[in-house]
Parts: structure tokens; C-alpha cells; sequence
């Protein structure tokens, strides 16, 4: 969890808002058909508990943030494209939301889709 301190109070972000965040920004990306999880104990979970927030992993070491995401690509794009693409973007978005600094983020393609098979 994430502390500021200001003249005003204090304010703190939880690592479930920063994978929101995260979450969000990789789906508008291009070429990203959805998350998935990291391994087939969370997808096992995530049938019992639906989870906003499936395929983001959110590391906060008190003064930056590193974000794992497992996404799953459209069949046709260029996958090395999409996952710089994907990091840029989650990176911008969560340091503009939030004013915390994203050391990196670590993309892991999980899978391909095709979407229209015509």
C-alpha cells in the first residue's frame, strides 16, 4: 500500500487500485484481447471469485512501482509491438493517476486468440 502525506491528511492507495488502473489501460491497448491468470492455481480462483483485476500483479517497494501483467494478444499482431505498447501505456496511466513513479513493467503473453476466423 502506498502512503503520501500532505497539509491536508494522508492518502493511500492499495495495490488492488494500482492493478485497476493497470487492468484498464492494457485492455484499451491494441492488439490485447483480455488478461488472464499467472498460473492455473489463480485461474482455478478466479472461476470462484470474479476479479477486476485478473492477470496484473502490483509490487510497491516504498517508492516505486513494478507491474507484472499476463495478457493474451489477437492472433496477427505483432506481439513484440503490442507488449511494448502495453507497458508504455499502463506505465503513463499509473503515474499520471497516481504521481508514483513505475520502474517497469513486465509483459507476459500468455496466449493468442483469433477473433474472426473468415
Amino acid at each position: 500500500m502506498s502512503e503520501s502525506n500532505n497539509i491536508y491528511g494522508n492518502i493511500y492507495v492499495s495495490h488492488h487500485a494500482i492493478a485497476t488502473i493497470a487492468c484498464q489501460s492494457a485492455l484499451e491497448s491494441y492488439g490485447v484481447v483480455g488478461l488472464t491468470a499467472k498460473n492455473l492455481a489463480a485461474g482455478l480462483a478466479q472461476v470462484l471469485v470474479k476479479d477486476p483485476t485478473l492477470g496484473v500483479e502490483v509490487h510497491f517497494d516504498g517508492r516505486t512501482i513494478r507491474i507484472d501483467l499476463y495478457i493474451v494478444v489477437e492472433y496477427g499482431t505483432r506481439i513484440t509491438s503490442v507488449s511494448r505498447s502495453v507497458a508504455d501505456s499502463v506505465a503513463y496511466q499509473v503515474e499520471k493517476t497516481l504521481g508514483i513513479p513505475v520502474s517497469h513493467v513486465d509483459v507476459h503473453v500468455r496466449g493468442l486468440r483469433i477473433s474472426n476466423p473468415d
